[in-house]
């Protein structure tokens, strides 16, 4: 099924190809996955919320990337709030980056402390041993991920931080580093808008930007908030590949909205929410999102169809 302003992306017939009925061990939900291509597998490191309210992240691996699913019979990074109280109260929504340099996987993933979330990374380069950097941004901080090379020999990290100040609306940032420990330069990157917009309220980021040769691809959500409750739609933008602090293009219509059931009803309803994609080839992606905070899905499109939307459909 194709939904959208023009119709760029469709969803699995088979969704949620995920949910919390084909856990090997107790979950109430499972949804807002990172995903990666392991090997002849399709990864993704999906948010698991376990009967308490507490999320820790399990791996699904799948030949196809869309069934036959094998599950980690054990949660594959939990919380460690002994030795790291940033992660008090879970650890979420995942995003993994394949570091060119260093040839890890970054996963940068919110931690939930006392304090409020915040962003903190950790790296592996098998998903079953994880080696933590740690909190590498103060909360109120969210949707974050990193570039997977450097710029001008400094590392670039997108990410969403929140204040009082703000009173509801959230912008998307941009910081960089030397080590992925020590972070700087901050500066705004996108804007939530203003009014009626799908994405007045709230903007971050979706998955990793991914490098085409038009720019850093960016797939982003959006939330609008309305007289019944948020809705969580996902745009469009295109960042300049030398300078990601440069936006090309945003696109003004959203691309993809909850209309299916699934989609509509859940925990948290009226939302889809991606954290990974995966190129399938030179002109098809794969996109991995929850529903409703409650489930899995995956929907394709064309990569060509998603550059000449963003490039033709934007606020200059």
């Amino acid at each position: 099924m194709q939904t959208g302003p023009a119709g760029l992306i469709s969803r699995h017939p088979d969704n949620p190809i995920l949910d919390a009925s084909m856990w090997p061990y107790a979950a109430a939900s499972v949804f807002n996955p990172a995903a990666v291509t392991l090997g002849q597998d399709t990864l993704l490191l999906v948010r698991v919320e376990d009967p308490r309210g507490h999320s820790h992240f399990t791996a699904a691996r799948s030949k196809d990337g869309a069934t036959d699913w094998r599950i980690d019979p054990a949660p594959t990074l939990e919380a460690d709030p002994v030795n790291h109280p940033e992660e008090l109260w879970g650890i979420e929504d995942a995003r993994i980056t394949r570091l060119e340099e260093t040839g890890e996987w970054a996963v940068a993933y919110t931690a939930y402390s006392k304090g409020g979330p915040l962003v903190s990374l950790a790296c592996t380069d098998d998903f079953r041993t994880f080696r933590r950097v740690g909190p590498v941004m103060p909360p109120e901080n969210k949707d974050a991920a990193l570039f997977p090379r450097r710029f001008k020999g400094r590392w670039a990290m997108i990410h969403r931080p929140t204040t009082a100040f703000l009173q509801g609306k959230a912008d998307m940032w941009l910081s960089f580093s030397p080590d992925l420990v020590h972070w700087g330069d901050h500066r705004m990157l996108m804007a939530a808008r203003d009014g009626a917009w799908w994405d007045a309220n709230k903007i971050g980021l979706g998955p990793p930007p991914l490098e085409t040769e038009k720019g850093w691809l960016i797939l982003y959500h959006g939330v609008k908030q309305t007289a019944a409750g948020c809705i969580y739609r996902l745009g469009l933008a295109l960042l300049d590949l030398e300078d990601p602090g440069r936006v090309i293009a945003r696109s003004d219509p959203w691309v993809f909205a909850p209309v299916e059931p699934y989609e509509q009803m859940g925990d948290v309803g009226n939302v889809v929410f991606s954290c990974g994609w995966i190129p399938d080839g030179k002109s098809r992606v794969r996109i991995y999102y929850g529903a409703s905070d409650t489930s899995t899905c995956f929907a394709t499109a064309d990569l060509d169809d998603l550059l000449g939307f963003v490039t033709s459909s934007f606020s200059k």
